[in-house]
């Protein structure tokens, strides 16, 4: 596998939402079920979140980069990539000389990683020097989403368990993170893009990133489909979601209203 740039997940830099609108808001999220509000008899930058009864307090920052979940490299999509005689045209590269871990992925979980891309390379804004995204792996921590990967990769990927039981796993991400947390300062958020139902990704980054790591609370109740879609709506909105401490965030919720569909429109020949 080789790389491009230099650490972990270089983006392109954060785009900056050209209408005016505000992290959260309602057009993105299709609901309003969690509204932040400016407190400030707490120290700037600070903001209060209503989940129902519950109040959270994230902290605002400058900077923030983001780790994304992986797709399954041992489902049927992966095992039709990598067959023998596959002639598609990504598993053609993946035999040769390679191709984006990012590509790779976003076939192999369709719309959920594609948001997770999208989303990220839209608001990354990482600390000088340090990088914006990491995609999480099964054996090698945290790596560069422009990174190339081969068939050999993918059946590496495959050959080890993401889970708290699994040596291998842990291991590369407990290195992964010790070098992402000497590489950020101490404001800058590092934000989960994947599930937190179990511990496989939150146990291991907490004890590093403690509440620095967060996560979209618009994301709870929602499925993996739905996530996606909201991802790629933001994206194209620049409009970005609310962030809260890991901790504070219920494993499982109510699940949300469907985004509203939006309308596209169709464009006749000879009109």
């Amino acid at each position: 596998m080789t790389t491009s740039g230099s650490g972990i997940g270089q983006t392109a830099g954060r785009r900056l939402p050209g209408s005016g609108r505000t992290p959260g808001a309602d057009n993105c999220a299709g609901h309003d079920r969690f509204r932040a509000v400016p407190m400030p008899a707490i120290r700037r930058g600070t903001y209060r979140i209503r989940a129902g009864r519950t109040i959270v307090v994230a902290m605002a920052s400058t900077h923030h980069v983001f780790l994304l979940s992986p797709a399954s490299c041992h489902g049927k999509r992966a095992k039709m990539l990598l067959r023998d005689g596959a002639s598609s045209d990504l598993s053609q590269r993946l035999r040769g000389r390679g191709a984006p871990l990012a590509d790779v992925f976003s076939f192999l979980s369709s719309l959920y990683f594609r948001g997770k891309i999208a989303y990220a390379r839209a608001f990354a804004s990482p600390p000088a020097g340090a990088p914006g995204i990491g995609v999480i792996t099964s054996s090698r921590g945290f790596v560069d989403p422009d990174s190339v990967l081969t068939s050999a990769d993918m059946e590496e990927f495959a050959r080890t368990d993401i889970g708290t039981d699994s040596p291998a796993y842990l291991e590369a991400l407990a290195g992964s993170a010790s070098r992402l947390a000497d590489a950020v300062d101490a404001d800058t958020r590092v934000v989960l893009l994947g599930s937190i139902a179990t511990g496989k990704y939150v146990d291991p980054l907490r004890d590093l990133f403690g509440s620095r790591l967060v996560f979209p609370i618009e994301f709870v109740g929602r499925g993996d489909m739905s996530r996606g879609g909201l991802l790629l709506r933001c994206a194209e909105d620049g409009t970005e979601l609310e962030y809260v401490p890991v901790d504070n965030v219920p494993r499982h919720g109510v699940r949300p209203p469907k985004l509203v569909p939006r309308q596209r429109t169709r464009v006749r020949d000879g009109a």
